[in-house]
C-alpha cells in the first residue's frame, strides 16, 4: 500500500480506501463486514469512509461493532451528514442545529470520540455558508472532528467555504468526495482546478463506475450477485451500460491486457494518475474483489499509456 496527504493536510491516506456505501447493511452482513474490514487492515488500508444515510445509520452501527477491534489511532475514519435521516424537518441539511446533533449520533453508531474527516454530503441551498463552515470549523475546535470537507460541490461552492472560514478564522475544508471514473470526468473542469488551487485533497468514489469498468457487465451479462440485480443500487449502476461504453471498455481492455494489468488496476491506477487525488474509495462484497482492489495501489501508467487511454474514451473535458 501507498499513501498520499490529504490535501495540504497532514495526514496520510491509503490511496485506496474502504467503503461501505450500497453494500453494508444489504449485501454484507457483519460477519462478512468483519472478514474484510480485516482484510483491508491486512492489507494496510487506513482510510475508512461511510455516511450516516447508508441504510439510515446502519452502515455506521456495523463499523461501530467491528472498529473497536482495532487500535484507534491506526485508521482515518470519514464519515458524512446531510440527507434526511427522518421525518422530522430539521433532521437533514447543513443546519448548525442538524451538523451537532447528527455528529453525536454518529459518534454513538461507530462508538469512537471523534471523527477524522467529517464532510457535507451534499451542498445545502438552504443554509447560509457561513453557519454550515462556522459550525464544522466549531467541531474541530472542540475535538468531536479533526478535519471536515465537502461531497459533490462545486468549484465555486468550494472556494466560499474556504474565503468565509479565513474571514471567520475557522478550519476550512481539507477534502472533496465527488465520483470520478474514467467514465465520470465532469469535475476535471470544475471542482478539480479550484482543490488544487487551495490544496484540497480528493477521496473519490465510484473510480469503478459501480463496477462497470471492471468489465462484467459487457454484452448484456447480469451477474446475480452484481449491484446491477440490487434494487437498492441498480439505478447507479444501470446509467452506465450503455453501447457507446461497451465501446470504450472494451479498448481499454486491450490496454489492461498489453500491460499485464486487470481492468480494475488499469482504471484505479488511472483515477490515482493525478497527484490531487488522496485516495480512491472502493467497495467489496467479496474478498477477492477487495483483494484485486488493494493491487492497483502503487501502479504507475506512463505518459503514452495515458494517451492511449485518452484515444479511447475520446471524452476530454477540456476539449469541450
Amino acid at each position: 500500500m501507498e499513501y498520499r496527504r490529504l490535501g495540504k493536510a497532514g495526514v496520510l491516506v491509503s490511496e485506496i480506501g474502504f467503503g461501505t456505501w450500497a453494500t453494508w447493511g444489504s449485501r454484507v452482513d457483519l460477519n462478512r463486514g468483519r472478514e474484510l474490514l480485516k482484510l483491508s487492515f491486512d492489507s494496510n488500508i487506513n482510510f475508512i469512509d461511510t455516511a450516516d444515510i447508508y441504510r439510515r445509520g446502519e452502515a455506521e452501527a456495523m463499523l461501530g461493532e467491528l472498529l473497536p477491534s482495532y487500535r484507534r489511532s491506526s485508521y482515518i475514519l470519514a464519515t458524512k451528514l446531510f440527507w434526511p435521516m427522518s421525518d422530522d424537518v430539521n433532521d437533514k441539511g447543513l443546519s448548525r442545529k442538524h451538523i451537532f446533533e447528527s455528529v453525536d449520533k454518529s459518534l454513538q453508531r461507530m462508538k469512537t470520540d471523534y471523527i477524522d474527516i467529517y464532510q457535507c454530503h451534499r451542498f445545502d441551498e438552504n443554509t447560509p455558508m457561513e453557519e454550515t463552515v462556522r459550525a464544522m470549523g466549531d467541531l474541530c475546535r472542540i475535538g468531536k472532528i479533526l478535519y471536515w470537507g465537502t461531497s459533490e460541490w462545486t468549484g465555486d461552492q468550494i472556494e466560499e467555504a474556504i474565503n468565509i472560514a479565513r474571514e471567520i478564522c475557522v478550519q476550512p475544508p481539507s477534502s472533496n468526495q465527488p465520483q470520478y471514473s474514467m467514465l465520470a470526468r465532469h469535475w476535471e473542469r470544475d471542482a478539480f482546478p479550484k482543490c488544487v488551487e487551495h490544496e484540497i485533497g480528493q477521496v473519490i468514489w465510484s473510480p469503478l463506475a459501480q463496477g462497470v469498468l471492471t468489465g462484467k457487465y459487457q454484452g448484456g451479462a447480469r451477474p446475480a450477485d452484481s449491484r446491477a440485480t440490487d434494487p437498492g443500487a441498480q439505478n447507479f449502476v444501470l446509467g452506465y451500460i450503455n453501447a457507446e461504453n461497451e465501446k470504450k471498455i472494451a479498448g481499454l481492455s486491450g490496454v489492461a491486457k498489453e500491460l499485464g494489468l486487470s481492468m480494475v488496476q488499469l482504471a484505479l491506477a488511472w483515477t490515482l494518475r493525478l497527484p490531487i487525488i488522496s485516495s480512491a474509495i472502493v467497495g467489496a462484497t467479496k474478498p477477492e474483489q477487495l483483494k484485486m482492489n488493494v493491487t492497483a495501489a502503487g501502479v504507475k501508467l506512463g505518459n503514452d499509456v495515458i494517451a492511449k487511454i485518452e484515444s479511447i474514451l475520446d471524452n476530454d473535458p477540456f476539449k469541450q
